[in-house]
């Protein structure tokens, strides 16, 4: 499995006691938590706190979610302000790339990331950077975190034009050597995650700079151009909760390969220790996505459907509190059953034995919605309001399965239950998904990179022209 994107935890006690909550998923104040991050906005005096805690934070919408980033940054950025470098204006000047096997100009795009090996963004992103059109477009790394030695960073590695280890080099130092990479666009992969050097775009190393991927909402500064999304994410309503202009792909914003290779074969349902009779609800989420609320909807489904267990992550902290918040609402805990971690391989090949995976809200499954689709397994999930709550909806859509997107609560329920109850039913789902699934938009590698290089060459049009960042929409026919 590859490790969660993680929060930044700063500040005061109880924002550290929040974080350890729900990691843990201890729930007995989960109630009052909003409330809490109101009062800590509307003084002046609180703690700021970590933009990241509150996406998944229900109750917190969208425009919450950018005051916050905006207050979390404003602190950090005083200082940076001040510096000469930061201020200094850049120059509009071509594409700063020699010319490409043709001889023609090529477009350079850095990508920032502490996440260049066995990490679910390069697992996401290594397909689409071996699609990219060498061509038009010059690739560059910024690595800020050491390699874990599972041979993703070399695959990786073959793919960019220039690698660079920036791990010894504090902000103003790497973004000087961006400036002397001569980087067109800037491309941060990480956001407000842990680890992050996010802030290193305040210096203003590259005339365009981009979040993408690594983070579902908006950075709340102008220092970042542009935020990649799709339009089932952020629709034309949302666009004022995002500082950045929204440059929106014509399916999912998010890549998604085929994944090189024969998978290897799935396990025996008891090998994996689930019972072979058994209908199973399964989510490998990561346990700080876990709300009451929804587990009250998995313990529902659990109570109304016989011989149904429900298959989750296990996780040392957390499992003994969901075993006993089960018993809570009248479910046996001998009905969750704990997978281990396994390598990635060994994880994707066992995802087909779940029956149907149950989706989190407000914070979606993400990497681990369209792994579950690339295995073939449907996924039912509520759609929210927010960038985070919206993401599952969006690979749904680009699948070809939109009739598997609810809107409230007792739709998921009644969904998810009538699916489990009405087996030839889900026969058939999964059989027609089977079908078609590798033509699905969500899998069009080469159509999606296409894209994103549409995208990429509209903003630097765009910084040509002189002309302020502007959302951007590509047209399904581009990709």
């Amino acid at each position: 499995m590859p490790p969660p994107a993680a929060p930044i935890v700063s500040g005061s006690r109880h924002i550290r006691h929040y974080a350890r909550a729900r990691a843990w998923c201890e729930w007995a104040d989960f109630h009052t938590w909003p409330e809490r991050v109101r009062a800590d906005m509307a003084d002046p005096d609180a703690a700021a706190w970590p933009p990241f805690l509150l996406l998944a934070m229900p109750g917190i919408d969208a425009a919450a979610q950018r005051l916050c980033a905006a207050r979390w940054l404003s602190v950090r950025l005083a200082a940076l302000q001040a510096t000469a470098d930061t201020a200094q204006p850049l120059a509009h000047r071509p594409p700063g790339g020699p010319p490409g096997p043709a001889g023609q100009t090529r477009l350079r795009v850095g990508y920032l990331s502490g996440d260049f090996q066995q990490h679910a963004t390069a697992m996401l992103m290594v397909e689409m950077l071996e699609a990219h059109d060498r061509h038009r477009i010059e690739l560059y790394a910024y690595s800020h975190a050491k390699d874990d030695g599972k041979g993703m960073r070399q695959r990786l590695m073959a793919q960019f034009d220039v690698f660079r280890d920036i791990q010894a080099l504090d902000d103003r130092q790497a973004a000087q050597q961006m400036r002397d990479d001569a980087i067109d666009i800037l491309v941060d992969l990480k956001g407000y995650t842990l680890g992050s050097r996010t802030l290193l775009l305040a210096h203003r190393p590259a005339p365009v700079q981009v979040s993408f991927l690594g983070y579902p909402g908006t950075l709340g500064q102008d220092f970042v151009d542009y935020l990649i999304s799709d339009r089932f994410v952020t629709p034309h309503s949302a666009a004022g909760d995002y500082q950045e202009a929204l440059a929106c792909l014509p399916h999912s914003y998010q890549p998604r390969g085929r994944v090189n290779g024969l998978p290897p074969p799935p396990p025996t349902r008891q090998a994996a220790g689930l019972p072979e009779q058994a209908f199973v609800f399964a989510c490998f989420n990561q346990a700080w996505k876990l709300t009451p609320e929804v587990f009250d909807a998995w313990c529902e489904l659990l109570r109304t459907v016989p011989d149904s267990v429900l298959w989750l992550l296990d996780d040392p902290q957390a499992s003994g509190n969901l075993r006993n918040e089960a018993l809570e609402r009248g479910v046996s805990p001998h009905r969750l059953i704990f997978a281990p971690d396994l390598s990635q391989a060994a994880h994707l090949a066992r995802l087909p034995l779940m029956d149907l995976m149950l989706d989190t809200w407000p914070y979606n499954a993400h990497t681990t919605a369209s792994d579950a689709l690339s295995a073939g397994v449907p996924l039912v999930t509520l759609t929210g309001e927010t960038f985070a709550s919206r993401v599952a909806g969006g690979l749904l859509t680009a699948a070809g399965l939109p009739e598997l997107i609810t809107y409230s609560r007792a739709d998921y329920v009644a969904l998810a239950r009538a699916l489990a109850l009405d087996p030839p039913r889900l026969r058939a789902l999964r059989q027609g998904f089977e079908r078609q699934r590798h033509a699905a938009h969500l899998f069009d590698v080469a159509g999606y990179t296409t894209s994103l290089e549409a995208l990429y060459a509209q903003m630097w049009a765009r910084h040509l022209a002189g002309l302020p960042p502007s959302a951007i929409d590509l047209p399904a026919q581009i990709s």
